[in-house]
């Protein structure tokens, strides 16, 4: 497995680097044989430092984990504990309900207009590009958990439209399916 380890506003030393891969690479091969590549990157935030985890299993998936702590060392162990959770419970899905490989669409999120909006209208901060997935709601709440996303847009396969899962404020997922006319 290829692991990218990333320092910002920290220094990060071989033993941590060393520690950071036998860690991750552990935590991954309980549930799968291998993954594609994961990236562990460390921020220092004041006095905390937070490391952030992602892994790309072959099953196509991103799992993301992320921990805060004063120690670098904690911070890596708490993000690594929460993605081997993660994995563990992906893992369980996929084996308990044979859940098909997502598929994908490319597909525009923003445009950019041609002419400036007016000064009152929000600004659009960011533009990208992403893909679409198409799987069924349970399949679309759990990429959404395991992304650690706030939101996910997919098509839907029992009829082809789109729809919208989202996290509520009260920890329950909310689930958009409008009305296609026909």
């Amino acid at each position: 497995m290829q692991i990218l380890i990333s320092g910002q506003q920290i220094n990060l030393g071989d033993n941590f680097r060393v520690y950071a891969e036998g860690a991750l690479d552990t935590a991954v091969s309980k549930y799968f044989d291998e993954a594609v590549s994961a990236d562990i990157k460390v921020t220092k935030e004041g006095t905390e430092i937070k490391t952030e985890v992602t892994v790309h299993p072959k099953t196509g998936a991103l799992i993301r984990s992320s921990a805060i702590s004063a120690d670098a060392y904690a911070s890596l162990d708490g993000a690594v504990s929460r993605i081997s959770r993660q994995l563990r419970k992906y893992k369980n899905r996929i084996v308990d309900h044979k859940a098909p490989v997502i598929e994908m669409v490319d597909m525009s999120v923003i445009e950019t207009p041609a002419e400036p909006e007016e000064v009152d209208s929000p600004i659009i901060i960011a533009e990208m590009q992403t893909q679409l997935p198409i799987c069924t709601v349970s399949e679309a709440v759990m990429k959404m958990d395991l992304e650690g996303l706030p939101a996910l847009l997919f098509k839907n396969t029992a009829h082809d439209g789109l729809n919208m899962v989202y996290r509520r404020t009260d920890g329950n997922i909310g689930w958009v399916d409008p009305k296609h006319k026909g």
